[in-house]
């Protein structure tokens, strides 16, 4: 099961991500969901860096099953809002795909 944890402020923003676990849908390879979600989330951070240039904090295990990201606390205007639509963007897809294989993922967005 891949756990995925969004942290939020008191007025809705994302200040972290969190996604752990395996979906373990099909065998190493050829597992679709962990697959979506892996893209969808490094989509987002490679997104985020490319089209705002700002690096998230990220802490992951290189063998996978873990990733982890803090938006800087310090974004103002515009890279601010740019960032949280590119955040928000990426939930909604991953919320797509726990739609679909809700056996194999779960969001918790606090």
């Amino acid at each position: 099961m891949i756990n995925i944890h969004v942290n939020r402020t008191a007025n809705g923003e994302i200040t972290s991500f969190s996604m752990s676990g395996h979906a373990e849908a099909g065998p190493y390879g050829y597992d679709i969901v962990c697959a979506g979600a892996s893209a969808v989330s490094f989509g987002a951070v490679n997104a985020i860096y490319a089209l705002c240039d700002v690096e998230l904090e990220v802490d992951m295990t290189e063998e996978g099953g873990y990733l982890r990201c803090v938006v800087p606390a310090n974004l103002t205007g515009r890279t601010k809002e740019d960032v949280q639509l590119l955040l928000e963007g990426m939930l909604v897809s991953l919320q797509a795909i726990a739609e679909e294989y809700g056996e194999h993922m779960t969001i918790f967005d606090r």
